[in-house]
């Protein structure tokens, strides 16, 4: 008897995991850098925070479980790294969560100073990255934004 309750159990279980199955389609979560902040700079090392928003446009929650990721200005990589943070996203929400890095720019100073040499000229900027979601049933995606920036528009006078 408690195996044929048990197995009862289990179906009822599934079968109202596949109930979701057939609700609207689970749309890929949206991932945008939309800030680096400086926090020490240094000459040997550089300490930055960046931070990322996330959009869910689905009808459950997100759980993010990690983010690899690669930021580069032009050719130059700024920061390469991953975030094991946990994030739960509510349901057609978004989160903004902050990512701490550390660089060394140094060995980049000319290139770095060139692309500061005309602070009018766009700099071309690209973020690639994977982002890891879901607990049961995990779900991996791949994600690629670029754009530029000018740096005038950071630059106090």
């Amino acid at each position: 008897m408690p195996i044929r309750t048990s197995l009862m159990l289990i179906s009822l279980l599934l079968l109202s995991g596949c109930a979701s199955w057939f609700g609207s389609p689970y749309q890929d979560p949206e991932v945008h850098l939309v800030k680096v902040e400086t926090i020490k700079a240094r000459l040997l090392q550089q300490e930055f925070m960046l931070h990322f928003r996330i959009d869910n446009p689905n009808d459950s929650r997100l759980l993010v479980r990690a983010l690899r990721y690669k930021v580069q200005l032009n050719d130059l990589t700024l920061a390469e790294g991953e975030s094991d943070q946990w994030v739960n996203v509510a349901a057609h929400s978004h989160k903004t969560f902050k990512v701490p890095i550390r660089t060394n720019l140094w060995e980049h100073l000319k290139d770095v100073v060139k692309l500061l040499k005309h602070p009018d000229r766009p700099i071309h900027y690209r973020l690639d990255g994977d982002l890891s979601s879901g607990f049961f049933w995990p779900r991996s995606l791949h994600l690629s934004r670029s754009g530029e920036i000018i740096p005038g528009d950071f630059i106090p006078e």
